[in-house]
């Protein structure tokens, strides 16, 4: 008995012995964890779609503004004309007439007043008062007064009277130039024609126009 009580003694020493063993063998059993899970990297944001660039449009010629075209100045008001003017408006040559510089005049009857002149010349209309001198010049008056045109034997002339200068000169018409023709044939057989002729040619321009 007294051997039992020595072997149980012992055997509570040997457990007594075993216990820090054991305490120490645990912690390092439940040190061995699983191992740890690596963590996933965060998914990254769906990429938002580039915008395609929006088409040019084709570019459209701009219009080009017309140019609206003045309207005519107002026709002036013509007076009626008397006997004289009238039998003026027959003397006037009328047709085209070549004037120095290549430039041209056309001369006609104004298309609604009788006794009226229209002289065309470039862009211009002239609607004209016809008027005889005294010496037998045809004087063609601007109804507005800006121009003037006067008609002798050898050739017709147009003057701007505002400022007092020829606008065309050296205009012949096909009936002025058979004039020249026949005063030359007459000069050559008459020496004396030819103050006659110099006579006639006068211009019969005097200070101011008429109205």
């Amino acid at each position: 008995m007294f051997q039992t009580s020595l072997r149980g003694a012992a055997a509570a020493l040997i457990l007594c012995a075993a216990l820090p063993a054991l305490a120490q063998t645990a912690p390092a059993k439940a040190a061995v964890a699983r191992p740890a899970v690596t963590a996933k990297p965060a998914a990254k944001p769906a990429a938002k779609p580039v915008a395609k660039p929006a088409a040019k449009a084709a570019a459209k010629p701009a219009k080009v503004a017309k140019k609206k075209t003045p309207p005519p100045p107002p026709e002036p008001v013509l007076a009626d004309a008397d006997d004289a003017q009238l039998a003026a408006a027959e003397r006037a040559y009328l047709g085209g007439y070549a004037c120095e510089f290549k430039e041209t005049v056309q001369i006609e009857k104004h298309p609604k007043a009788a006794g009226y002149i229209d002289v065309k010349w470039q862009k211009h209309v002239f609607t004209m008062k016809p008027v005889l001198s005294s010496t037998g010049a045809l004087r063609l008056e601007d109804v507005t007064g800006r121009t003037l045109m006067i008609q002798i034997a050898n050739k017709s002339m147009l003057l701007d009277t505002k400022i007092g200068q020829r606008i065309l000169d050296d205009c012949i018409h096909a009936e002025q130039a058979r004039l020249i023709e026949e005063a030359k044939a007459a000069r050559i057989n008459d020496p004396e024609a030819e103050a006659a002729a110099a006579a006639r040619n006068g211009l019969g321009i005097t200070t101011g126009t008429a109205q």
